[in-house]
């Protein structure tokens, strides 16, 4: 299908038509809605029959490793955007670590990102996609259901990563690897461990990660409007160390590749600290930012002193 501006492309996502994003029917999906539910229970149920000061730490210490680490290092700025380099055994572990959030597998988690992120690319897209109904409606559609389109566009993934064995292997056993933590935490500190370590972790990642996108892509700051676009997205400065630099939306709309998601003065990014640590001791390297990035003749900057500041902090860094 072509598309006006250039970037859309090189994107996974193929589609015959416009219409492709557009027409589609949202469905309850039962095993997902289970998931989610069940851990939400046992999360509220367990932990409070269970309570003790040392599960909630645990919940604290695990959710902060596994969004730090796992999601936004590994399944999003390294396995979806693929913005720094480093050694594989790292790569994995970090993935790993994305798993234990809860979301998806890794596959699956890398499609669902690719075809909402083309979708709201063009000029309109289903308002599943777009997060576009109220919060309550767009609240049990992401948590329950899943959007089936007539269409379905094409997610072309890679062979380094769709013919991995290892992501393979995660892909296929996505919710069992839980059971290997909860086993450790139960052995470690009984069940309140198991609550507040597991199943607390996971419904705080699955909740808190729409959370965040439904509020990235319909309320907040913006630095930059992508031209033509459905959907602009938005920062959240006050969740910016809640999020692991996540939060910073608006900006990651405009460079999608940067493996630093806070580009302004004052926009926190504990990702992009992490990464620069890891950079300093050898195990980073290539870190992608906005100056390194192919120019989109769609990207419009409406705050331009804060689009110099970014491009004089990407020469420097």
């Amino acid at each position: 299908m072509s598309h006006p501006f250039s970037s859309i492309e090189q994107h996974r996502v193929r589609a015959a038509a416009a219409s492709s994003v557009v027409a589609g029917e949202v469905h309850y999906a039962p095993l997902k809605s289970l998931w989610f539910l069940g851990m939400a229970a046992a999360a509220l149920i367990g932990g409070y029959v269970t309570f003790s000061m040392a599960g909630l730490f645990l919940f604290l210490v695990s959710t902060a490793v596994v969004l730090l680490f796992g999601h936004s290092l590994g399944s999003h700025r390294k396995l979806i955007h693929d913005s720094y380099q480093c050694p594989k055994w790292l790569e994995y572990l970090l993935v790993y670590l994305g798993v234990q959030v809860g979301l998806a597998g890794p596959l699956a988690l890398l499609r669902q990102h690719e075809l909402r992120d083309y979708a709201q690319r063009l000029p309109d897209c289903h308002d599943y996609l777009r997060h576009g109904r109220s919060a309550w409606v767009d609240a049990w559609w992401q948590l329950n259901c899943e959007l089936r389109l007539v269409d379905e566009p094409n997610v072309r993934i890679e062979a380094r990563i769709a013919d991995d064995r290892f992501y393979r292997f995660l892909e296929r056993t996505w919710m069992l690897q839980q059971l290997p933590v909860a086993v450790l935490l139960f052995f470690w500190g009984g069940w309140s461990f198991v609550f507040f370590g597991t199943c607390a972790r996971v419904t705080a990642g699955v909740f808190g990660h729409w959370l965040i996108g439904y509020f990235a892509h319909n309320h907040g700051q913006m630095h930059y409007e992508v031209q033509g676009a459905a959907v602009q997205g938005h920062n959240i400065r006050l969740t910016s160390l809640l999020t692991m630099g996540e939060c910073w939306h608006n900006n990651h709309h405009a460079f999608p590749g940067s493996a630093r998601l806070g580009l302004h003065a004052g926009e926190w990014d504990p990702g992009w600290w992490v990464l620069c640590v890891m950079r300093r001791a050898g195990l980073a390297w290539d870190l992608t930012l906005p100056a390194d990035l192919p120019l989109r003749t769609e990207l419009l900057c409406i705050d331009h002193a804060a689009g110099l500041m970014m491009y004089r902090a990407g020469s420097r860094s």
